[in-house]
């Protein structure tokens, strides 16, 4: 199991106080200091930027779990402060990502860039650190669309303390290209990650996986862009498959966390349900599982408390539900529903951030497009095996035996008339707890086909939101270059589409 020295996660927390614990005055004085930065070991940094990533409990809460997970309809809530559920907006839950990464990973992966970009002996550094800016700010861009990327972070080596909003076409055509380029400056035979299993806490220093993450995250990010520039998006898939993707599920991103005694090591997810018990599995998500006779259902969810799987609707509160179960007057008790299995969610689960059964839908759906010489049939039954494998990294407990696998797959064989519809639908079985994905990849392809909930209040009039309104002090720190990203993007509203977004 991938563990983090307490010790040494103590200096990269000092690094990340040097680095971000200043307000602008105070940054602008450093400013005149640049060789102040260059004291803090990257490695360390890096080590860190990787732990913020995957996400703190502030917010996973919001991000993931009361917005995107509801509105993906892998979750739902009877509680209003659930958002997502009934696409209702609250200022602090929608901006909860951009608030978090912007003062943390963003700022700390800046300064790894800057700090080694010109030094050789740094070359390994350089470049993870050029992947994780990739998985980082793609998350915050499909999230809202135009974001700071460019000047995002430099505020302490530029002045640059209200960066502009870029176009999403511009970055994701750099998001693309960091991505060929990230491995290029990888040499086994430096020492820059010192002890791996500390300042590497996804890989250990396997450089050879991290190529592989690399362009496994080209393929996802050329896919995404299958609606807006179909011509890049196949130039980009070819690169990814070239370049050497996921091979198993030996190679899957991830961080596994500690229940150790600082909250960062935690898991996000596990914190939150530590806290909050009002989620439960969405109808749509457990009636898929039961439909198929998925063998997943026992790992991912909870018998209710008549001993059988049962999902929550989405779109009702408290006194909704009512009608809906027909119970009158009395309450509708939450043990009715199924919820997630305790053990995914614990405070030391690893937490994805891409699965080679992710990789494998994808080379499946290229394949359908043309854009790949595989077999889409032979890659879509692989990324169910993988996706079904996979539970083992939580507990070993977990395993789907070989039998099951194989009876699911003759039960719910590929059909090439609905390939596209069957792969939409296990990838977004496939990213159950990642679903800032989950999400993201529904926007794209419209699977699997959900039914938008229409509760009183809501602010999309009944339609399953496009991306999620701004962290709201971006108004005031940064209004002028908000402003301008508005104009160009359209309103701040959940119905706003992004740019790879069209119709």
């Amino acid at each position: 199991m991938k563990t983090i020295s307490y010790k040494i996660f103590s200096l990269m927390l000092a690094g990340l106080l040097v680095v971000s614990s200043c307000d602008t005055d105070e940054l602008i004085e450093l400013n005149e200091n640049p060789n102040a930065a260059s004291e803090i070991d990257p490695s360390y940094l890096l080590a860190n930027s990787m732990l913020r990533i995957s996400g703190d409990r502030y917010e996973s809460w919001r991000g993931i779990l009361i917005y995107s997970s509801t509105m993906i309809q892998h979750n739902a809530a009877l509680q209003t402060y659930w958002s997502g559920d009934k696409y209702l907006y609250n200022s602090q839950y929608s901006g909860a990502l951009f608030e978090a990464a912007y003062p943390n990973y963003v700022k700390m992966l800046a300064a790894v860039i800057e700090q080694t970009k010109e030094d050789p002996t740094k070359g390994n550094v350089y470049g993870i650190a050029r992947i994780l800016w990739v998985f980082g700010m793609s998350r915050l861009t499909d999230m809202y669309g135009d974001i700071p990327y460019f000047e995002a972070g430099r505020g302490f080596y530029d002045n640059t303390f209200s960066p502009q909003y870029d176009p999403q076409s511009e970055i994701y055509a750099d998001m693309l290209m960091q991505l060929e380029e990230a491995p290029s400056t990888f040499n086994a035979s430096l020492t820059d990650l010192g002890n791996n299993s500390v300042q590497d806490i996804i890989y250990q220093g396997d450089l050879d996986k991290w190529e592989k993450f690399a362009n496994s995250l080209m393929l996802r990010l050329a896919m995404r862009l299958t609606k807006v520039d179909p011509a890049m998006a196949q130039e980009y898939v070819a690169k990814a498959i070239a370049g050497g993707v996921m091979e198993s599920n030996a190679d899957n991103a991830y961080v596994q966390h500690t229940d150790g005694p600082v909250g960062i090591n935690q898991n996000g997810i596990g914190q939150v349900f530590l806290a909050d018990g009002n989620q439960r599995l969405s109808k749509t998500f457990i009636d898929f599982m039961m439909e198929g006779n998925d063998p997943r259902i026992e790992v991912i969810a909870t018998l209710n408390q008549d001993g059988i799987y049962n999902g929550l609707p989405n779109g009702y509160d408290v006194n909704t539900i009512k009608d809906y179960e027909g119970t009158g007057e009395e309450a509708v008790p939450l043990e009715l529903y199924s919820t997630t299995n305790p053990a995914l969610v614990t405070l030391d689960a690893p937490m994805f951030f891409q699965t080679y059964a992710e990789v494998e839908y994808l080379l499946a759906e290229a394949a359908i497009r043309g854009w790949h010489s595989g077999d889409p049939e032979t890659h879509y039954n692989e990324g169910v095996r993988a996706d079904m494998e996979h539970f083992t990294t939580y507990d070993e407990g977990l395993a789907i035996s070989e039998d099951a696998i194989n009876q699911y797959l003759a039960d719910n064989p590929y059909n090439a008339a609905e390939g596209l519809e069957m792969i939409g639908e296990q990838y977004w079985v496939a990213t159950f707890l990642n679903d800032y994905e989950s999400w993201a990849n529904w926007r794209r392809t419209g699977f699997p086909e959900l039914t938008p909930v229409t509760y009183p209040g809501n602010i999309t009039n009944g339609q399953i939101p496009r991306r999620l309104r701004y962290f709201e002090g971006e108004y005031g720190n940064n209004g002028e270059q908000l402003q301008s990203a508005l104009s160009r993007q359209g309103p701040d509203e959940f119905t706003t589409r992004i740019w790879w977004d069209t119709e």
